[in-house]
């Protein structure tokens, strides 16, 4: 157990999070209950000194050196200035790393009306191109007004990669267990039954996609290791290293938001526990995890300056998850598979989901309160089994223009002919309960993290695999992959009452795009434009995805006839081209995306500041 004096007193944040004319949200993780004061300044002089106590400040404990808290305060705030905010409990070197230039505190701006957005998804921490979130501290840095930072910075999907861990990471987050004194847990379905017994097991490290659930393969080590019963496969590519426990999973956003717990990690003893023959591949993902952990600062400060909206998509629990109704049969009908499930859930609403809209989450807060003690968490089965039920995870901002947010992770459309089809990515409930939230608006800016619009011959490509019954093999999650969903959303852009101005939002993909669709035999049709900006850190295998963007230009051009066999025939889709280069229309480098609104859809301006530094206009 690390001694306490040496512990950082944040663990990771300030995070910006929900702000509005009346609520001021941060989330902060800490070595002991926050304590204190919130100071909030507007440049014009007027002081707010707010008490940090139980009425504004929900801690939750996850150790005995750790407290997720979200601060949510009642403070007015004004469209019309500048704010500056700090904690009085944090030393006054902390307060200054986290504001720009000759800020006297953490400058922050309240944009009811959306002037312009940043947004993204997919940061991978081993992934070589450099972090996006920390090249936006440059940007900001730069910035001589207020006016030019966005109104909200929207992380869209794969905040995490709870399924692809690189082995520096994992030896970094077992140390932090330790050193923090996060809970450990127990479970069953599997003879290395606890936490400890995970962490002495040889397949702790690069190989534990042999102690995880399995279906068909490795049914050796399946028969020894769980008692003899077929299970679920994890699909991940990269799942040697999948996070299985909570403690686990909370320390990988620690380390992930944070610079502040990196300089406790122990390197040397951290690498005699990797097993001889990945030692190579070990040194080699620490030396790009060193530049990861040194831009930790920049994306520390970003956090906690601009108001951060999150939603999950798979990374942040595990490859693939629920793409399929045979997929959820297997995994929820395994003990060790619905631990590891739940546990990463668990973490997101932790970590992520509360901050959104803190109401929404107050009931499940108080459904669980029982189940966090300073001693453990107590009925994680229990826990588990309420987190997985809940069903408020989608949420709106009340901006102008209106942001929805979608989940299209649990309210999956299951296919009745076979288990093994994709399901649609939201079920009929949830798209009539998304055209309701439409109905009225004169313009709107929906959060997918998938692509509504994809590329098409991508598509077909995972259509071919499904036909096989592989969907697992080429990620076959799109919205055009469930008849039924695909209708019902392509039937909200057909609707009279649509909102005549609809921006779609989306990552996911590790690449960029961008398109102008309308509808094909109708005067007035909405004018709707998606933009696709992904990832924050990861990038499409160049080489491939050339090939596929020149072929998917061959095939399904606009006047190709092939476009009449595609869900989207009423549908008609215009590229806009990254710097107007007519050689194509996909863009990929790790980076971030701004969209600069305008009245008209069609003048809004569609930009990937890649994190190397160029910036990528899209244009019609």
């Amino acid at each position: 157990m690390q001694d306490t004096a040496t512990l950082p007193d944040v663990l990771a944040g300030p995070i910006l999070r929900h702000i509005d004319q009346e609520n001021f949200t941060l989330w902060i993780a800490t070595s002991q209950p926050l304590t204190g004061q919130l100071i909030i300044e507007s440049e014009k002089g007027d002081k707010q000194s707010i008490n940090i106590d139980e009425h504004n400040c929900d801690h939750i404990q996850l150790g005995e050196h750790c407290f997720i808290q979200l601060l949510s305060v009642k403070v007015a705030l004004s469209t019309k200035q500048d704010y500056f905010y700090q904690l009085t409990v944090l030393s006054e070197a902390f307060n200054s790393s986290l504001k720009y230039s000759s800020d006297e505190a953490t400058r922050f701006r309240l944009k009811s009306e959306i002037d312009r957005i940043w947004h993204g998804s997919c940061r991978k921490p081993h992934h070589p191109q450099r972090d996006a979130i920390a090249s936006m501290d440059d940007r900001l840095a730069e910035m001589k007004s207020s006016d030019e930072r966005p109104a909200l910075l929207m992380m869209s999907g794969d905040q995490i990669y709870a399924d692809d861990v690189a082995g520096p990471m994992l030896a970094a987050i077992h140390q932090l267990i330790d050193q923090l004194g996060l809970f450990t847990e127990s479970w069953e379905g599997a003879m290395a039954n606890s936490q400890s017994a995970l962490l002495d097991h040889p397949y702790c490290y690069y190989q534990r996609e042999k102690l995880l659930p399995q279906d068909k393969s490795n049914q050796e080590v399946t028969d020894s290791f769980f008692r003899g019963a077929r299970k679920p496969i994890f699909t991940s590519a990269g799942a040697h290293n999948h996070l299985i426990t909570l403690a686990e999973s909370i320390a990988m956003y620690l380390l992930c938001w944070s610079p502040n717990l990196w300089p406790l990690i122990n390197w040397q003893s951290a690498r005699e526990k990797i097993p001889a023959e990945y030692l190579a591949r070990y040194d080699q993902e620490k030396q790009i995890l060193d530049g990861f952990i040194r831009e930790l600062p920049k994306a520390q400060r970003v956090l906690a300056s601009l108001p951060c909206y999150m939603i999950f998509d798979d990374h942040d629990v595990t490859d693939d998850w629920n793409l399929t109704r045979g997929w959820e049969e297997a995994a929820y009908n395994n003990p060790l598979s619905r631990r590891i499930i739940g546990n990463t859930l668990i973490a997101y609403w932790l970590c992520q989901a509360w901050g959104n809209r803190p109401e929404k989450l107050q009931d499940l807060r108080e459904d669980t309160r029982h189940c966090f003690t300073q001693n453990g968490i107590e009925q994680h089965e229990s826990l588990i089994d309420t987190v997985l039920d809940w069903q408020e995870w989608h949420y709106c901002i009340d901006t102008k223009p209106k942001v929805i947010v979608l989940d299209t992770r649990t309210h999956r459309w299951r296919s009745e002919s076979s288990p093994g089809k994709p399901s649609g990515l939201m079920d009929w409930e949830s798209l009539s309960e998304l055209q309701q939230e439409l109905i009225g608006e004169d313009s709107v800016i929906m959060v997918s993290p998938a692509p509504v619009f994809g590329v098409k011959l991508i598509e077909v490509i995972q259509r071919i695999f499904t036909f096989f019954g592989k969907p697992l093999l080429v990620d076959a999650e799109n919205w055009m992959a469930h008849p039924g969903a695909a209708n019902v959303m392509l039937n909200i852009f057909l609707h009279g009452k649509t909102p005549p101005n609809f921006i779609i939002l989306s990552g996911d993909v590790h690449y960029s795009f961008a398109y102008d669709i309308s509808l094909r035999f109708r005067k007035n049709s909405p004018r709707i434009l998606q933009a696709t900006a992904s990832g924050f850190k990861n990038a499409f295998p160049g080489k491939l995805l050339s090939w596929l963007d020149r072929l998917n230009r061959l095939f399904y051009g606009s006047k190709s006839p092939l476009n009449w066999f595609t869900q989207r025939r009423k549908m008609r889709i215009k590229h806009r081209r990254p710097n107007n280069k007519n050689s194509r229309t996909l863009y990929n480098h790790a980076g971030f995306g701004e969209l600069q609104l305008a009245d008209k859809i069609e003048d809004v301006e569609v930009l990937v500041h890649a994190s190397n530094g160029e910036t990528v206009r899209f244009h019609d």
